[in-house]
């Protein structure tokens, strides 16, 4: 079995996150509980960073907070030097909430609001990835109503779409984010933005995909934005000061998966710019990246207690935990796969295949199939690795189950950073008729 960061098998047999026993966790907090590995979240984060730092490159590191937005994780995030990626009013109130410093949030998303870019604006943050003509216009308006200017990054598609393995350099036209780059919206939006005294055009930003297992989509989309840049140049006489080459650094869920080093997607796209600085004589700009996934993905255990089984005669076993796609609702959407242990029983040789069942009234409330297993017993406990990104910020209250806690651990001690809903949380917002 392959074990992440902190994540081992204690004296007593069961499995321990962070020095602290899985089993005892679920004793004390209940279950379904998300479990956080800090020691992993801060290593990755330093990984990132100290590349930049060692190569003497100006950079920020922006944590992609819509994997998983919580006060306790945005204070995390500052406490290792990171800025902050946010697509919503709700994560940059989260943010502001937590004391992350402003002038270090980047504010992105298709579909600003009036009432975000206001909040945005009227608590000074660092940066708004501006993604399409209307809102260009609505930030010029609100900006010249408050009578302040704001720096921002224009979103730009390259043409190069990435799937871990599979890379497609003509399409990507087609998407509801961004400036096309070839087909001449990005460079009407650059031109509209300049002539703006309320806008400080920082440079430009990408993103290409997410899971990603290889550099080379980051490469040749860093080469079409230099080819372009270069004609701005010489034609409008605009270089950018910030190139942000989004994230979607991919992480290991199961042994098919075959991530690479935080810090070798960080050496090669540094090459890769030096290499066109050089070619089309630029000045160096300053590089942000913005891992999300990569920091806190594979950090997250969720801890599940067994319930109910039912053989069906040779065609296969369900084994049903007490949550399911209401605090993972990935499997449903797309077939995302994942590796588990009972974590009173991690070393024991398995001697059956089971399917994980969730408790949600749906059939596809699946979370892995066809998982080897040593025999269970009701009571056991049921860990399911890699979940740190995309499950508590996906969460739901589906059948009207509680979303489950978050706890954080690390050198041997746990810490709750977010409570069990309750059933009257779930009625909170509700009116009655009578």
């Amino acid at each position: 079995m392959y074990f992440y960061g902190t994540t081992g098998v204690n004296k007593q047999g069961n499995l321990e996150i962070g020095g602290v026993d899985a089993i005892e966790l679920a004793d004390k907090y209940g279950t379904p509980l998300y479990v956080y590995d800090v020691a992993l979240i801060r290593e990755r984060a330093r990984g990132f960073r100290q590349t930049f730092l060692d190569q003497g490159m100006k950079a920020q590191v922006a944590y992609a907070s819509k994997a998983f937005s919580t006060i306790a994780m945005i204070q995390l995030a500052e406490e290792e030097g990171l800025s902050l990626d946010v697509v919503s009013g709700g994560e940059l109130y989260t943010a502001i909430t937590a004391g992350f410093p402003t002038e270090r949030i980047h504010f992105h998303g298709n579909n600003k609001s009036r009432d975000e870019l206001i909040m945005a604006l009227d608590h000074g943050i660092g940066c708004i990835v501006v993604d399409n003509f209307y809102e260009l216009d609505l930030l010029k308006t609100l900006c010249l109503e408050k009578n302040t200017t704001i720096k921002i990054l224009l979103r730009v598609t390259p043409g190069i779409e990435a799937h871990t393995h599979d890379y497609i350099l003509t399409g990507q036209e087609d998407s509801k984010f961004g400036f096309d780059l070839q087909n001449g919206q990005a460079e009407s939006a650059l031109k509209e933005a300049l002539r703006s005294e309320c806008l400080e055009v920082l440079g430009l930003h990408c993103h290409i995909g997410s899971q990603i297992f290889e550099t080379t989509g980051f490469l040749l989309a860093t080469q079409k934005i230099f080819e372009k840049m270069n004609r701005w140049k010489n034609e409008i006489s605009f270089e950018a000061k910030v190139l942000n080459l989004g994230g979607g650094f991919g992480i290991r869920y199961t042994k098919e998966d075959e991530p690479i080093r935080p810090s070798q997607y960080v050496d090669e796209i540094i090459k890769e710019v030096k290499k066109w600085i050089q070619i089309y004589e630029m000045n160096l700009p300053e590089i942000w990246i913005e891992p999300g996934r990569s920091l806190v993905g594979d950090a997250g255990i969720t801890l599940y207690r067994v319930g109910s089984q039912k053989e069906v005669p040779n065609v296969r076993k369900y084994l049903a935990v007490d949550g399911g796609m209401s605090d993972n609702i990935r499997p449903a959407l797309y077939q995302a796969k994942y590796e588990a242990v009972l974590a009173n029983k991690p070393l024991e040789k398995p001697t059956e295949t089971v399917s994980i069942a969730g408790k949600c009234c749906e059939s596809g409330d699946m979370l892995i199939w066809d998982l080897p297993l040593p025999a269970q017993g009701q009571e056991d406990i049921l860990a399911v690795f890699c979940t740190g990104a995309y499950g508590y910020s996906m969460a739901n209250n589906y059948n009207r189950i509680p979303r489950p806690p978050v706890v954080f651990v690390e050198n041997g001690q746990d810490r709750i950073v977010v409570k069990r809903e309750s059933y009257e949380d779930l009625v909170r917002l509700d009116l009655s008729l009578k």
